[in-house]
């Protein structure tokens, strides 16, 4: 692991080409969790999720061992909750070329009048261009949780950011693994129940399967690399259950 800040214990990995994944070690009171953002380098850098706001030095700090802030042009986020996007403003004040990205449900509920900039609301499969990559919207409204939820898919490394799925407990991950966090991800879900249960799982674990992902960029926890899409469907079976 690359250590950023050796107080806080914040690191910055590359998981895939281009993909680098920061996360930050966090002592909750209930064995420790790790909260994580995903930088995107390209023509027009990406921020996958920007922390808390007590977290923004932190963040910014490992960002700038691979880019200035300023040169950050997107901040997306899966939903509106403070480890999404709760240092929202302070980003788009460091990178003050960027824009929100996010879906049109949060751009309409939450983010047209939190952000201090105008989001680019994404329709759900809509896809842009960041250079060489191309990245896509999927909605998954309640998938775990918030109406607003949704991922975002990189063509280019099949890597799928999957927010909150695939949580993992602990505070001390390594950056990218290849051995089982459906086991414990399960484990955490049955202890805190943070999923919504919607009517729809099927059908969005079906969506997100067919992206068949190669890398799982998990927001807490590691990074997962695999067969992404019968991850999933495993996943969805466990919900079932």
């Amino acid at each position: 692991m690359a250590i950023t800040n050796r107080d806080s214990g914040t690191t910055i990995d590359e998981i895939v080409d281009g993909v680098y994944r920061i996360a930050t070690p966090i002592d909750d009171g209930l064995g420790g969790f790790s909260f994580n953002q995903y930088l995107v380098m390209d023509d027009e850098p990406l921020l996958f999720h920007t922390g808390p706001r007590r977290l923004f030095p932190l963040v910014r700090e490992a960002v700038e061992t691979v880019t200035p802030a300023a040169s950050l042009r997107h901040i997306a986020f899966s939903h509106v909750e403070a480890d999404e996007c709760g240092s929202l403003n302070e980003w788009l004040a460091a990178a003050p070329e960027a824009t929100p990205l996010c879906g049109q449900i949060a751009a309409m509920v939450s983010i047209n009048d939190l952000a201090d900039r105008a989001p680019r609301a994404m329709a759900d499969g809509e896809s842009i261009s960041i250079g060489r990559r191309s990245i896509r919207w999927i909605d998954a409204p309640h998938m775990p949780h918030a109406w607003e939820c949704g991922f975002i898919f990189d063509e280019l490394t099949k890597t799928l950011f999957c927010g909150d799925l695939f949580t993992q407990p602990g505070a001390k991950h390594a950056p990218l693994v290849e051995t089982d966090i459906l086991g414990p991800s399960e484990a955490y879900r049955k202890q805190l129940d943070y999923f919504s249960h919607t009517r729809d799982t099927d059908a969005l674990i079906a969506r997100l399967a067919a992206t068949a992902p190669k890398t799982l960029a998990c927001m807490h926890g590691s990074a997962w690399r695999g067969d992404g899409a019968a991850l999933l469907r495993a996943l969805g079976q466990s919900l079932k259950s």
